[in-house]
């Protein structure tokens, strides 16, 4: 099968310009297919306070509301996506901004509320049509994936870039070689959190529980690695977490196979 790259850009990326130029840099190098997640949460909180719209967050989770929602998709899907899908075109990779919304591509169901917290309008991916995206992919265009799903039913739902980005990856499977890689402002995996060198080239999963028992890997990384783990069971070749400078060179950063 032809190889594939799903890239998750994260937010405090896409919120520093010099971060994010370097990170479109590399992605415009890379000689494969390919397809773009990112997040924007940064900038959605910043947009919300200048709006007078109260964010709050659970165990890193936004709560959205009516008004949060449409923030969220104006940010997501306005501002943040456009701006990365401008710049792709600067670099001469011919992109175009989705949601989950757009070709169906992406359907989500409303999170019921979780130990008596009702995270709003917040989707858990059901399914994502991984047809649809190589029908793109095929034609030359890289998509660009805002975190935004939909309920089928008219009703956009905010849902975690990390988990799309899997889930994305998990799409595709059947149809590539895909290998995922999440890009953030760390250099991988750290085994000492506070010693940015400190990068593990390798995590088993023995390893990853191990860790977190310990609370070496904690709070925003606990997601990710679950979800990196996850899409392994669903014919993903290979994790790559590492930071937006080192797209370029995907023998660094932290693997997991």
């Amino acid at each position: 099968m032809e190889q594939i790259i799903v890239v998750k850009v994260g937010g405090k990326v896409v919120e520093n310009p010099e971060a994010l130029n370097g990170l479109i840099k590399g992605f415009s190098a890379l000689k494969c297919r390919k397809v773009m997640v990112h997040g924007g949460g940064v900038m959605a909180t910043r947009v919300a306070d200048a709006m007078g719209i109260k964010t709050t967050m659970v165990e890193g989770r936004r709560i959205t509301s009516d008004q949060m929602i449409d923030v969220v998709t104006m940010v997501y899907g306005g501002l943040v996506n456009k701006r990365i899908v401008a710049q792709l075109q600067h670099h001469s990779v011919k992109a175009v901004g989705l949601c989950g919304a757009d070709m169906n591509i992406m359907l989500a169901d409303r999170r019921p509320p979780v130990k008596g917290i009702d995270y709003g309008w917040v989707g858990d991916v059901k399914h994502v049509d991984g047809k649809a995206l190589s029908t793109i992919v095929e034609s030359g265009v890289v998509p660009v994936i805002a975190p935004l799903t939909h309920d089928g039913k008219g009703q956009l739902l905010n849902t975690n870039a990390d988990t799309i980005a899997a889930e994305v990856a998990k799409g595709l499977a059947s149809l590539y070689d895909v290998t995922l890689v999440y890009c953030f402002e760390k250099n991988g995996v750290l085994l000492n959190p506070d010693d940015d060198d400190s990068v593990l080239h390798s995590l088993k999963a023995s390893q990853y529980e191990a860790m977190k028992e310990m609370g070496i890997i904690k709070d925003g990384m606990v997601p990710k690695l679950d979800n990196a783990f996850s899409t392994l069971k669903h014919g993903v070749k290979e994790v790559i977490i590492t930071s937006a400078a080192s797209l370029g060179d995907l023998s660094r950063g932290t693997h997991i196979k």
